[in-house]
């Protein structure tokens, strides 16, 4: 059994592929203590987001702060605001895009089984 503390000053940043005008940083990976959860906070700037695609994760977002706009592979489209949160199955397409006008925080998990 292990864990690891990341106080808010020690967050990592990191390239998201097919991101744009945002700020990755991560706040736990999973191989930090051999686990299957990683969690990231991600900044959009307004009109920032993400191109649409898949992962062999599991994945939940959870907005903290501000609007993205979430599509699916399937055309469904979600508003989403502070409090509001969508889950992916792995291998669901999705991509995403600022749609307010401040910077936009979305906390990102991740499950790889």
């Amino acid at each position: 059994m292990s864990y690891f503390v990341t106080m808010a000053d020690q967050a990592k940043p990191y390239e998201a592929a097919g991101h744009y005008d945002m700020l990755a940083t991560r706040l736990h990976d999973a191989a930090d203590v051999d686990g299957h959860i990683t969690l990231g906070l991600s900044h959009f700037q307004p009109g920032g987001g993400a191109k649409m695609a898949k992962s062999p994760k599991e994945l939940l977002y959870y907005i903290v702060e501000g609007e993205m706009t979430v599509t699916t592979d399937d055309g469904a489209r979600h508003v989403l605001h502070a409090g509001d949160s969508i889950h992916f199955s792995p291998e669901q397409g999705r991509e995403s895009k600022n749609t307010g006008d401040i910077v936009a925080k979305m906390l990102v998990i991740s499950f790889l089984a």
